[in-house]
């Protein structure tokens, strides 16, 4: 299947130039193969590709998940789906079949059925999702805010034992300025092609040059040239959910705000089954780890409210989490308890035999697996953490915390100024899942006991610190402002 909406280009120029990447890759010159990288879409949009015929896994067992980790073929791609929330996905229960592909393939995968983002807010919550810490542990919660150098990041672990890393990314929140690259050989914004007239970009703010695609297709390059020259971890970070992006082929759910969002989700499945196709076709979907999540969701006036990056209910905090192993499972496996952002990289390292990150705030989540695959379903163990500072553009005005503290059923919902005794208006939301799927009614006062349990371990919580001090900060200047503006973000 071709990436959709491009030309063809000669044989002879894709030769010429995936010999040179793939020479600057043995050559261990990353700095050059970033340029070959763009060079490559500076020369050409896209090569067409055949699709292979059914899924070149075999079966597996609780036997082979155990055994990942033993492997010394394994391979990682991790895909980052910006702003897609769980709940619109066909394996999440959505109506809309706006998932075909992630729902065919999480069929005989694991798919983790309660996943909290750390934030609504991509810069907070990528912080937290790659160093494992929980936002006031990373410090990372302002728009100037860096990730410290003291950090340890996957693609660090992953280069320490021997792996290419490749991280292709769209969002200016994910640059390298703000430390996102630590431990990358290759780290760079995905080529950007003026969009095909048949894609249809209905967000005001889209910039309308490139669209995921290019990042899908410069991942694929990638894995064509590189995919059997020794061990790989590879990520791309999406942007058309965010951006509502869709063609006339996947515009199947109406002109409304809501409906154009389904849109975009289809046409990214699209963009994905691209991916997968070719993954099978060069054979590594045999030695490859492939990991699907997003960064947080988006509201659609739920209770008034509509975007990301304003609160941490629910609608903008409940992400899918899915890994598709290197091999089948009939069926597939569903972890039913809570999870975290703050959990996916010790599970993957768990998984993979790799060393974990330092002192980490998530966890392995393999013993769930494990069970899962058994047809057990371990007990909830914890409490979860979601923050957003809800001043976090404004650098003159002081931090305002909003947190979402959740146990089993319950989400308590709390700004920081309820836990400073002399707050005169305090504003508290309990919800409770299990009778109110939506979350939805306030129960906040006919549950005393879980809100005075859940605002203490909030307290608690909000006084913690990073390891390494308070987080480095940058200026930022008035044209990288004005490219962050353009995803939508309201930054004085």
């Amino acid at each position: 299947m071709p990436v959709r909406g491009n030309s063809q280009k000669t044989v002879d120029t894709w030769v010429s130039v995936c010999f040179m990447t793939n020479t600057l890759l043995q050559k261990n010159w990353p700095w050059l193969v970033a340029g070959a990288l763009i060079l490559l879409w500076l020369l050409s949009t896209s090569i067409q590709y055949e699709p292979p015929v059914g899924d070149p896994r075999p079966l597996g067992t609780k036997q082979d998940i155990l055994q990942m980790a033993e492997r010394e073929d394994l391979n990682v791609i991790f895909v980052l789906i910006d702003t897609l929330r769980a709940d619109r996905l066909g394996m999440y229960g959505y109506q809309r079949d706006t998932s075909p592909v992630f729902d065919r393939w999480a069929e005989t995968g694991m798919r983790f059925g309660r996943h909290l983002a750390q934030s609504s807010w991509t810069k907070t919550s990528m912080a937290s999702l790659w160093t494992g810490l929980y936002p006031m542990r990373t410090g990372v919660t302002r728009y100037d805010d860096v990730i410290s150098p003291e950090a340890v990041m996957p693609a660090e672990r992953f280069k320490e034992a021997g792996f290419k890393t490749i991280g292709i990314y769209r969002n200016g929140w994910v640059a390298p300025t703000f430390g996102f690259d630590q431990g990358f050989d290759v780290y760079t914004h995905a080529p950007r092609r003026r969009l095909n007239p048949a894609v249809r970009a209905n967000n005001p703010t889209i910039n309308t040059d490139g669209n995921d695609e290019d990042t899908v297709a410069a991942g694929i390059e990638f894995l064509r040239v590189s995919g059997h020259d020794g061990r790989w971890f590879l990520y791309m970070h999406l942007m058309d959910v965010h951006e509502f992006v869709y063609d006339e082929g996947s515009a199947l759910f109406g002109g409304s705000h809501s409906g154009m969002y389904d849109n975009s989700i289809r046409w990214t499945d699209g963009t994905l089954n691209v991916l997968f196709n070719h993954l099978a076709e060069f054979g590594l979907s045999q030695n490859t780890l492939v990991v699907l999540t997003a960064d947080h969701g988006e509201a659609f006036r739920e209770r008034g409210l509509e975007g990301h990056a304003r609160a941490v209910y629910r609608e903008t905090t409940e992400i899918p989490l899915v890994m598709l192993f290197p091999f089948k499972l009939e069926p597939g496996l569903v972890v039913p308890t809570r999870t975290q952002g703050i959990d996916v990289w010790p599970t993957i390292f768990d998984l993979v035999g790799l060393d974990p990150l330092d002192d980490t705030d998530g966890v392995s989540r393999v013993p769930e697996i494990l069970a899962a695959a058994d047809g057990e379903t371990l007990p909830d163990s914890a409490m979860g953490f979601s923050f957003l500072d809800e001043n976090w553009g404004r650098q003159e005005k002081a931090p305002r915390h909003r947190l979402a503290v959740t146990e089993g059923p319950y989400r308590f919902v709390v700004r920081s100024e309820v836990l400073d005794v002399e707050s005169s208006e305090p504003i508290e939301e309990l919800f409770n899942r299990d009778s109110d799927p939506g979350e939805l009614e306030d129960v906040f006062e006919t549950e005393p006991e879980v809100v005075d349990r859940l605002r203490e371990a909030g307290g608690q919580w909000l006084t913690e610190k990073p390891p390494w001090g308070e987080a480095p900060k940058r200026e930022i200047g008035e044209l990288e402002l004005n490219q962050l503006r353009a995803l939508g973000y309201a930054i004085p």
